[in-house]
């Protein structure tokens, strides 16, 4: 499994696992599972409108409606659950903008158009072929909006080693946290630790004077508070890519 680093916004390097081709497959695989299971449901129900209706018209009008929502599935479920389908939810994996910039809806309806030539015109065999001969692992889709398709089980962040995670509705208070480096904030979280577990408060007021010199803020937060603020922040900007 290859690795991207990604510049986010905040000008903070982040690693990340791309998924090997066989994940994609399998992803792929589940969301079709979905798509009969949907095109059984509607065949159901149009015996049942053919049964009640002798006109062939309207069956056929029934049936075509009912499938609409299923030729955009990719589409809408990418933007709604921040590029994912079902498949990559249970896979693991989203799809990622490879400049670090949030994905636009834009991105996605490109990716959903050359699904026609990636997998369905060609029964998979191009989007195959060009994961199999890109180094960011794309296929024509992702190239062309220029996205990749990365592992959110095995992440390489800085969260799972100095940070804690946050929820996704925190609100950040300082912004200018992102001035600090990856470097900065494992030598803050270290000090912050042994200073905390040995209730060292001298060390933990020195501590948090250095911080507020490097950020410039002034902060009415008590010393303990404002530092364990200081990194959910700081682990709240690296998330957002």
């Amino acid at each position: 499994m290859a690795n991207i680093a990604i510049n986010t916004t905040q000008n903070v390097n982040l690693d990340y696992k791309i998924v090997s081709i066989g994940e994609r497959i399998v992803a792929f695989l589940i969301d079709f599972g979905i798509f009969w299971l949907y095109f059984f449901i509607v065949n159901l129900i149009t015996s049942v409108v053919g049964t009640a209706f002798s006109d062939t018209w309207t069956v056929i009008g029934v049936q075509s409606l009912l499938l609409v929502p299923i030729m955009f599935y990719s589409l809408y479920m990418h933007i709604i659950f921040n590029g994912r389908t079902v498949g990559k939810m249970i896979m693991k994996m989203r799809v990622v903008r490879t400049d670090g910039l949030p994905v636009h809806w834009s991105n996605y309806m490109v990716r959903w158009m050359l699904r026609l030539v990636d997998i369905w015109i060609f029964t998979g065999s191009i989007g195959i072929l060009t994961i199999l001969f890109s180094d960011k692992k794309q296929r024509l889709g992702d190239a062309a909006a220029g996205t990749i398709v990365i592992s959110t089980k095995n992440k390489v962040k800085i969260s799972h080693t100095i940070l804690e995670e946050v929820g996704e509705d925190y609100q950040p208070k300082f912004t200018s946290v992102t001035s600090l480096s990856d470097k900065d904030v494992r030598l803050i979280k270290e000090t912050y630790q042994i200073a905390k577990s040995s209730r060292d408060y001298k060390m933990l007021t020195a501590l948090r004077q250095k911080v507020e010199q490097l950020l410039e803020t002034n902060s009415e937060l008590y010393d303990i508070q404002y530092i364990d603020t200081v990194l959910k922040d700081y682990n709240y900007f690296t998330q957002q890519f």
